[in-house]
This record gives C-alpha cells, structure tokens and sequence, in this order.
C-alpha cells in the first residue's frame, strides 16, 4: 500500500508561496513576458505587428538581466524586410516606451521591435508587437510554469550549432582546448599592455589597465582617464590627497555637505580638494560620464579610487608586485596581501559611498573575487608582457614559466553573466563539469570572443563546430 498521497510529490515541489495575481486590468507580471518571448511561447506561424506586418522570429535574442533592452542580439524578420539583428524590448503597454524613457536613450537605439501585452493598432516606431492575441497556451494554463521553472530552463534553440560536437568531446581533449584558448587570450592581453607601454612606459601602462579594471563595465573609460592624469605622480603624495584629487577630478565629491559633516572623511577631502581644484579645472571630467545605476554597492566608483588611492600612495606597491611574483608559493592570497595590505580603512571599511549610512560588517575595498579579475585581466598579462620583451637575452624564460604556472593554476572566479551566456550557447546549459580554474573562464570567455562574436546569434558561417568535430577527442562522450 502506498505511503504517499497520489501526487503528493508534484503537490510538494511547486512553490510554498502562491502565484502573484493578475495585476488590475488583468495585466501579468513583466517577468512572464519575457519568459513567454525567452521560450516562444507563442503561435509563431502568426504573429503580426500591430501594423499588420507578419514577424519572424529566427532568433528571440538572449535574456539581457542587467540595464538596457530585455533581449539583445534577436535576429528578426517583418514583413518583406530582410532578416535584421538588434535587441527586443519588453512592455506591459505601448506607453512603457515614452513611460520608462527608452526613447532617446542610446541603451535603447539598437531595439528592433518593442513587444507589449496588449495595445490597440496605432502607428509607433520602432515596430510594435502584442503577446495577448499569439500565446500557444491560455495564460491561466501557463501560469505555474511561468511562476516556477520557466526562468531556469535555458531553451534547447537557443544553444549553438557547437553545442553537440563540444558534448561529444572527451574531458580531456576539452581541458585542452579551453587551456589554449586562455593562452592565446593571456597573450593578447600582453600584447595590448606592451603596446600601450610603448607610449606610457611600463608603470604607466599597469596604472591604466588597474584603473580601468577598477571600473568594471560601466565606468571603464572615466577611471582609464583618471590613470593617465594622476598615475605618473605615483609615489608624490599620501593616500588621502590622492583620494581627494581621484575623487574632484571625477567630479564624485558632494557638491554640497550638511552642516553636520563637521570633520567626516567627506570634509577632510574637500579641505584638501578645495585648495587644488583651480589648478585641475580644465581636466576634470562631468558626473555625466559616470555609469552609477543599478551597480553594487561594492563597486561603485568612489570605493574603487578610494582604493587606487592607496595604491598610488604606496611608493614599493609595483615592486610589491614583481617580488610577489617571484616568492615560491604565492597565489591569490598572497595578492590579495599586496592589493589590500591594510585589512581595515577607517572610512570605508563601514560606508559603501561618502553619503551612505554606516554597515553593519566591516567591507573591504577589495574582495578576492575581483582581485582574481586584476589577477588575469591585468597583473599576470602585464607581468607576461614585461618577460617577454625584448629579443634573444631580453626574453626571461624562467619567468615566463613562473606567470604561466601562476596564470593555469588559479582558481576559478566569481560567475558572471559573460560566462552563463558562453557556457550556454557552447554546452546548452548542460551539467557538464568544465576544469575549475580561472583559466579556464578566460578560455571559455576567448572562443565566444573569437567564433559567437564573428557571427549572428543562428551561427551563420561559423568554422568552430567543424573545427571541433575534427579534433582526436570527438569521437568520446564527454563527462557529464
């Protein structure tokens, strides 16, 4: 006799929380769109604009969780137009266009078709298309899925035509592949800082590529800037002048502070900038150039030149580098050391922003997760890049050993979105295990670089899944 109810695990797996309701106006949650268009949950054979112009979708584009259109790189067909690339975006209402203040904003210039809920024929531009009328299934129907696992689910469509052949490789001939591509990407990497070294000197061309590192993805080019105006007086000053000119020059002071400021980090550094700021006006960058929305706490800019700063105080912090390289053992935490050697800031270990109310925990300016991206976007590149100029006697082969163990060994780094994307157009989402290093990533992140980013999202012309289907390996099945 059974021990369980009928369907009692069906009955236990959905979520212990209900459905959210249909919004006034039986309008469903936005995340359900696109969910809906994520999987083409739709009669694709009819779909219209509301124009009346038929749409196909080749391909929808690949979920975009960070600011900006919510699919980019959709491959879509109207009417008799040929096939065009761009990004989709997804709305309750027609009016979200001019409501959410996409029209104008550059984020949004590459949206091919705005996709709505509902809405009545009109004329609009870009080009409109309603869910309501197209779904396969009646909303009330797909309700629990879109509620449950249709965000997880990465559809089978959407994963590319080298899908299949890197399936079909053994662990081995894959560990191998991903460990020269990360090659070929160190030494592009070094290729790039030998070359600015060439114009900024060697020094130079490290305080670039820090800052910019320092900048994440949004404010690459403020903080790049930044290094080229204040890096080559490294060593001048003492961390808080530093912070005070990084700081005004990005325009990231408080214009105004509350009378009860008094002697707060935020005052002592406009004591120090006010006494500066005449003699740096003309180089001072507009708060416009900076990229503050929706970033973590963690990595907004002004804790990141709070911690240049400190780097740039440090008179012995690039030889601290160089000796690090060469201690026998040294890794990431060693490194960690040399790029956070002070484990707490007075300030900043207890405020995410020179406004911000204390925290609760000591934050460090800098965790081990980005320093393992300065690690092998910068610091190891710049070092391979040192070693390896020159010709003959110039070369250091021992060297060049030494960053390369230190570059293959590291452990992998934090997951972002670049990697999901590339794990899932190359391996369709599969739980295939990859080499747990932080070469490896740069491996996986290379390949995308060099075929997905040479193509179209349909994989038109792509060399890679022949060029995978020839290796020794291809004829194994891969661990899965």
């Amino acid at each position: 006799m059974p021990r369980l109810p009928a369907n009692f695990y069906a009955g236990w797996r959905r979520p212990a929380e209900p459905a959210p309701a249909l919004q006034e106006g039986g309008l469903p949650p936005e995340r359900w769109l696109q969910q809906v268009w994520r999987h083409q949950r739709l009669r694709r054979a009819e779909l219209r604009t509301l124009d009346g112009r038929p749409v196909r979708v080749l391909h929808p584009g690949f979920w975009n969780r960070e600011p900006g259109p919510d699919f980019r790189q959709a491959v879509v067909q109207i009417g008799t137009e040929p096939p065009r690339t761009g990004d989709v975006e997804i709305d309750l209402a027609v009016g979200g266009w001019q409501g959410h203040r996409h029209a104008g904003n550059p984020a949004y210039s590459g949206v091919i078709l705005h996709v709505v809920w509902d809405a009545t024929p009109a004329s609009f531009a870009p080009p409109v298309m309603v869910l309501r009328p197209f779904l396969d299934t009646p909303l009330a129907e797909l309700t629990p899925w879109l509620d449950g696992e249709a965000e997880s689910i990465w559809p089978a469509e959407l994963s590319g035509q080298c899908c299949a052949p890197l399936q079909a490789l053994d662990a081995e001939t894959l560990a191998e592949l991903l460990h020269q591509a990360a090659e070929v990407r160190l030494q592009r990497k070094a290729a790039e800082l030998a070359a600015r070294a060439r114009l900024q000197g060697w020094n130079g061309a490290l305080w670039e590529g820090l800052f910019a590192a320092l900048g994440y993805k949004h404010n690459v080019w403020p903080c790049r800037r930044l290094a080229e105006l204040i890096a080559p007086r490294a060593g001048s000053e003492n961390a808080a002048t530093f912070e005070a000119q990084l700081l005004g020059l990005a325009g990231l002071l408080p214009v105004e502070l509350p009378r009860s400021t008094g002697a707060t980090h935020a005052r002592k550094l406009w004591d120090i900038w006010w006494r500066e700021r005449d003699s740096w006006a003309d180089l001072a960058l507009p708060l416009s150039l900076w990229h503050l929305a929706g970033i973590r706490p963690a990595n907004h800019p002004q804790r990141r030149l709070a911690l240049a700063a400190q780097w740039l105080a440090d008179g012995e912090f690039i030889p601290r580098l160089e000796r690090w390289l060469t201690q026998p053992g040294a890794g990431e935490k060693e490194l960690l050391n040399v790029l956070l050697p002070d484990a707490e800031h007075p300030f900043w270990s207890h405020h995410w922003t020179l406004r911000s109310k204390p925290v609760t925990q000591p934050q460090p300016l800098l965790g081990a997760a980005r320093a393992t991206d300065l690690a092998m976007n910068v610091i190891l590149p710049w070092l391979f890049a040192r070693a390896s100029a020159g010709r003959g006697s110039g070369r250091n082969p021992e060297l060049l050993a030494t960053i390369r163990q230190r570059h293959f060994a590291w452990p992998a780094g934090e997951d972002n979105s670049a990697l999901k994307l590339a794990r899932q157009r190359l391996f369709g989402g599969s739980t295939r295990r990859l080499p747990r290093t932080a070469a490896a990533q740069q491996g996986l992140l290379q390949i995308t670089r060099d075929f997905c980013g040479q193509t179209d999202p349909l994989c038109s012309g792509c060399r890679f899944p022949e060029l995978v289907r020839a290796l020794p390996g291809a004829s194994g099945v891969g661990s899965l």
